[in-house]
């Protein structure tokens, strides 16, 4: 999709300030009334290169209560290389039906750039007339000089306030235009996405079967009805067994990712709002899925990806430390704004629940080979508990904020009648790290903070999530899937060891 150029602002005249001062300030007041309003989700595009595809810089959530304010963080945006890359850009935006403004994006860089330029050429006209001033002169020859340099001043702090506010300006709209995208995602809606693997058949039954609700009812493991009445709609009680379920799923998940390297962890589950938007979630917008907490900038954490993500940031990380490896436990916690329907009954969308998270931040040329690690690190995982599903290559449109590629894994839920996403996993490359300001320094053997450490040119490092076991998704898979005719369920073998040797969860009541 080709782009109109920019218009360019006038060149300044150094006879006639106020006029100029006066051109430009019109210019940004109409550039700031016509700014278009912030999509939901956002992000920035990265510079640094991979092997796969250009990069460009991340972005933030805008708050529209922000607008017009200076930011409080700012993300390292390569503003550069989004003008010199426009039509890319351009068609990224397109194809995710992203709401970013390009042209507005462009627009404003190049203002700022001719403002940067005026600002600059103006002190150095203030520094000539400094120095004149050291001479010996004559009074009226020194009154001048104190005249023009007053004058100069007067201009630069107000060119100065219009510099701040564009910038400000520049770097909300380009937090809104989103991440580069892998050449190999499908372009369209979800119904576009591709199955990259399908696992087992779905189990066919000879009895007629319940969903997990029933089951849960029947075998008092679950109570939603009580859950309703003293936390609202979208909670519930896990009882006997089930409770075992779910230490057993944690256990389980965190133990069979630390085979494969990964350091574990539990996460605060109390974050700051400016975390959470440097991740790519929204907490403050219209229909957020994020809880916040009134008269603070805290949130709940809707993963434990927020606070993991957080760890190292503003640091730079030891060459020899990465890739970083974390699988992390947390509850999470989601409004699941406009969530409703059949779709959602029972344990499929909730607001609170238990969940195992991957995590890892690598250097950006191994990120792809990561992305596949983590994926069948998932399938294996629901392999050994012979669940039956596909996993999919997710389309343009359905990419979060941060993904560059996202796999999701979609498993049969017989009582549901349908397939249930139970997982996915990420490659949001350099969005995340740019925003947190997590680099390496190639070569550096010990980590430091920003700012400190050997000298040395540095990259942000990669960050890729994937979710080992979220435990409602996965209860209701496992009820529904290895039910019996007599209304018992099977514990399958892999997590008999977690439950204390359970083998079948009964009736408590005949």
């Amino acid at each position: 999709m080709g782009l109109q150029s920019c218009s360019k602002l006038s060149p300044f005249s150094i006879f006639n300030l106020p006029t100029t001062l006066n051109r430009f300030s019109y210019r940004f007041h109409h550039l700031h009334c016509r700014r278009s309003p912030p999509p939901l989700l956002v992000r920035e595009l990265s510079s640094s290169s991979t092997a796969a595809a250009p990069q460009p810089p991340t972005a933030a959530i805008p708050d529209d209560s922000k607008v017009g304010k200076a930011a409080q963080w700012k993300a390292a945006i390569d503003f550069k290389w989004i003008r010199d890359n426009k039509d890319a850009v351009a068609t990224n935006i397109k194809t995710r039906n992203s709401n970013a403004n390009l042209q507005l994006v462009l627009e404003l860089y190049d203002n700022m750039l001719n403002l940067q330029k005026e600002v600059e050429r103006l002190r150095a006209e203030r520094n000539v007339v400094a120095n004149k001033m050291k001479a010996k002169l004559e009074p009226s020859e020194r009154q001048k000089l104190i005249e023009e340099g007053k004058n100069l001043k007067d201009v630069l702090v107000s060119l100065e306030e219009d510099l701040l506010k564009i910038t400000d300006e520049l770097q909300q709209e380009a937090q809104c235009v989103p991440n580069m995208t892998h050449p190999d995602v499908p372009v369209g809606g979800e119904d576009c996405s591709t199955v990259r693997k399908v696992v087992g058949k779905p189990r066919e039954f000879g009895f007629a079967i319940k969903d997990h609700v029933q089951l849960g009812k029947d075998l008092d493991i679950i109570d939603f009805d009580a859950a309703s009445e003293v936390s609202g709609s979208k909670f519930y009680y896990l009882k006997n067994e089930a409770v075992l379920l779910e230490m057993g799923l944690v256990n389980w998940a965190v133990s069979e990712v630390m085979k494969r390297g990964f350091t574990p962890l539990t996460t605060p589950e109390i974050v700051r709002s400016s975390i959470v938007e440097k991740c790519g979630f929204q907490p403050r917008g219209t229909n957020t899925q994020v809880y916040s907490i009134e008269g603070s900038d805290q949130c709940l954490i809707g993963t434990a990806e927020i606070p993991v993500g957080g760890i190292h940031m503003d640091s730079i990380l030891a060459d020899a430390s990465l890739p970083l490896k974390y699988v992390a436990f947390s509850h999470c916690f989601r409004t699941e704004a406009g969530a409703a329907g059949t779709a959602t009954r029972g344990l499929y969308r909730v607001h609170q629940f238990s969940k195992v998270e991957m995590f890892i931040l690598c250097r950006p040329e191994e990120s792809d080979s990561f992305h596949e690690e983590l994926i069948s690190i998932e399938e294996d995982l629901f392999s050994s508990l012979g669940l039956h599903f596909k996993t999919l290559d997710m389309a343009t449109e359905d990419l979060g904020a941060p993904a560059y590629r996202k796999f999701d894994v979609e498993a049969w839920m017989p009582g549901l009648g349908r397939y249930g996403e139970i997982s996915s996993a990420s490659n949001c490359t350099d969005y995340q790290s740019r925003r947190l300001g997590i680099r390496y320094r190639p070569g550096l053997s010990t980590p430091s903070k920003k700012g400190k450490g050997s000298s040395g040119v540095t990259q942000f490092v990669h960050t890729l999530n994937a979710t080992a076991c979220a435990v409602p998704r996965m209860l209701v898979c496992l009820l529904e899937n290895y039910q019996q005719e007599d209304g018992t369920i099977i514990v399958p073998e892999p997590l008999r060891p977690f439950v204390g040797g359970l083998q079948v969860i009964d009736y408590k009541y005949r």
